[in-house]
């Protein structure tokens, strides 16, 4: 353990605060046992699902242009929607992000004159342009696509009653954010979706339900598919993609929602025959592959934060000690020096541009200054080790990733050493 220890010393992480790490993993050691369990489950539900559908090394063969009859990109959806338990799934790499795969399945299975509820308040930043609650060019809103909103209550639960005087006869689909995004709201459980799922339906059966599903894909054993989602939406450079895709998104659902997104990607009477793969189905069938085991690293990174942060007096979201429902660690540090000290030590403990310095910045789709660290190996991948969060108050910053519980240990342990050293935390 000195070894590593004189390692960490060398890389400008101090004794004091690594035995201050030493400490709080103690306490851990349940927690993160619970989460390798989860981990094995998904692990062998992913591989079940790839030898059912007889991945096979051709599957691996590169195809550009139209890709006609693409088996390795047929195959990867075959899989996916097996995972997810769903009819159906689009799973491409013409798909930029989650959000534009969230503004694939929003467009189309919403028409002019459709009505777009939300009963968890206000959708995440990128997504407020989508929909047109800020003005943007080719929104929802500029194609009469109507939209409605139900915040939820003071304790972060659903108001049912203002759901139900929501939903209406226009009410065509229905989006649920699982994770916070920039909210220090609690994450929803799968059963929570699922019961929110059923009392929407309960009150118009044909409403459809798509949930934003990032950041919390493998965190539990069931996705919201399992529980009633009509569409569940992610993006490949978080946890599915498992650190190795390098863009791409997934729609999971069933046929007739899948379908029409199909045909919104690419175009009507084209949908999913073409979309070549460009040589990537290696790395988007090995991400899968690894993101059960990729993710039960990042969420004790989260954990391990919660319990360093809290232990200190800081808020976290969620605390220490709450079973978690995605990667992401909310850590309220009161003020923009906080942040940019917090952003300095992950950027620092980064494998790729280690020696930047992240500042706040403008960012497209975003309404207030961003500060973002995130020295990864695809640009913007929030599995991999980063920190990110809007210059506002509470002034939180968002912790997520690490391709390896290492790497997120040390990734917390230098935040928290940055702290120190500008005078922000005291052991």
């Amino acid at each position: 353990m000195d070894e590593i220890q004189s390692m960490y010393q060398n890389m400008g992480l101090s004794p004091a605060v690594y035995q201050f790490g030493e400490k709080a993993l103690e306490g851990l050691k349940e927690r993160f046992a619970a989460i390798d369990q989860i981990a094995e489950y998904n692990q062998a539900k992913v591989l079940s699902a790839m030898q059912k559908n007889r991945v096979s090394a051709t599957c691996f063969a590169a195809t550009t242009g139209y890709g006609y009859d693409d088996e390795g990109r047929d195959k990867m959806e075959r899989v996916y929607a097996d995972v997810f338990h769903t009819e159906a799934a689009l799973v491409r790499p013409q798909i930029t992000c989650g959000t534009h795969a969230l503004t694939v399945a929003l467009s189309a299975n919403l028409l002019p004159g459709d009505e777009l509820l939300s009963p968890v308040g206000l959708p995440y930043d990128t997504l407020q342009e989508v929909i047109g609650i800020r003005p943007s060019p080719c929104s929802l809103a500029e194609y009469g696509v109507a939209y409605r909103q139900v915040d939820l209550l003071s304790d972060g639960t659903f108001d049912y009653e203002g759901i139900r005087a929501a939903i209406n006869e226009k009410t065509k689909l229905v989006t649920i954010q699982r994770s916070k995004g920039y909210a220090t709201r609690p994450t929803f459980s799968v059963k929570q979706i699922g019961e929110l799922i059923a009392f929407c339906k309960s009150v118009k059966p044909d409403v459809i339900c798509m949930v934003d599903n990032c950041y919390g894909e493998f965190v539990e054993t069931i996705e919201p598919s399992d529980v009633g989602a009509d569409m569940v939406v992610g993006s490949l450079i978080k946890n599915p993609g498992g650190g190795l895709a390098p863009i791409g998104g997934y729609i999971c659902g069933t046929e007739k929602c899948v379908s029409r997104c199909a045909f919104r990607l690419s175009a009507p009477g084209l949908g999913q025959e073409v979309g070549a793969n460009l040589g990537l189905m290696t790395s988007l069938f090995q991400g899968f592959f690894l993101a059960p085991t990729v993710v039960a690293g990042a969420e004790k990174g989260a954990i391990f934060a919660a319990s360093l942060y809290e232990s200190l007096g800081f808020r976290c979201v969620p605390s220490a000690k709450e079973v978690r429902h995605d990667i992401i660690q909310a850590v309220e540090l009161g003020s923009e020096a906080g942040m940019i000290a917090f952003c300095k030590g992950i950027q620092e403990a980064a494998p790729v541009d280690s020696f930047a310095a992240p500042i706040p910045g403008d960012m497209p789709g975003y309404d207030s200054q961003v500060i973002m660290a995130a020295g990864a190996f695809v640009q913007g991948s929030s599995i991999e080790l980063s920190a990110d969060g809007p210059i506002r108050a509470p002034y939180a910053v968002y912790f997520q990733g690490g391709l390896t519980w290492y790497h997120a240990k040390l990734g917390i342990l230098m935040s928290l050493q940055e702290m120190v050293n500008a005078g922000l935390a005291t052991l």
